[in-house]
């Protein structure tokens, strides 16, 4: 078992599979599926140290498209709210029903989103609040194109200290 798990780990670092493992591993853990992608970015650089930029890119590319996934699972989350709410309270204004109904707390973290705008996008780094915030920028339908570019300087930045500091370690 062990020389199998070995020479998966080979076959994964091998640089013709090593960065779309990054990728997809960066993708991934962007999404409301819980994974990390330090690790393969690491391991990655490691192993190759000359793939040092380009696994860096490919990461927060994937890393940028999956919180964006989750940006889009944001406005399905408020369109489909907006349609249950028109159904079962029709006589309700549409405008009325833009935040959803919450205890003080979350009223209080959707209110300081909205304050923020696009900006908190760069918070989309975070572990778990990361998918909260993408998820939330695309309930309040904030610009699609703001929120990627602020949640790719936020990824970059994270992966860049990452990928530094892991050099660093290894050097």
């Amino acid at each position: 078992m062990d020389a199998f798990f070995a020479s998966l780990l080979h076959w994964f670092s091998l640089p013709e599979w090593g960065l779309p493992t990054v990728f997809v591993t960066a993708f991934v853990s962007a999404t409301w599926l819980p994974m990390g992608s330090e690790a393969a970015l690491m391991g990655l650089i490691a192993i190759s140290p000359h793939l040092f930029w380009p696994a860096l890119l490919l990461a927060t590319v994937g890393n940028t498209l999956g919180g964006m996934v989750s940006w889009l699972m944001g406005v399905g989350l408020q369109s489909a709210h907006r349609a249950y709410q028109n159904r079962a309270h029709p006589h309700r204004r549409a405008d009325a029903q833009a935040t959803p109904t919450a205890g003080r707390l979350a009223a209080w973290a959707l209110a300081q989103l909205e304050k923020l705008g696009p900006k908190a996008c760069l918070l989309a780094w975070l572990p778990v609040v990361g998918d909260v915030v993408c998820t939330l920028a695309g309930w309040l339908r904030m610009p699609w194109l703001a929120c990627a570019v602020y949640m790719a300087i936020g990824k970059f930045a994270r992966y860049l200290a990452i990928a530094a500091s892991a050099q660093w370690l290894m050097s």
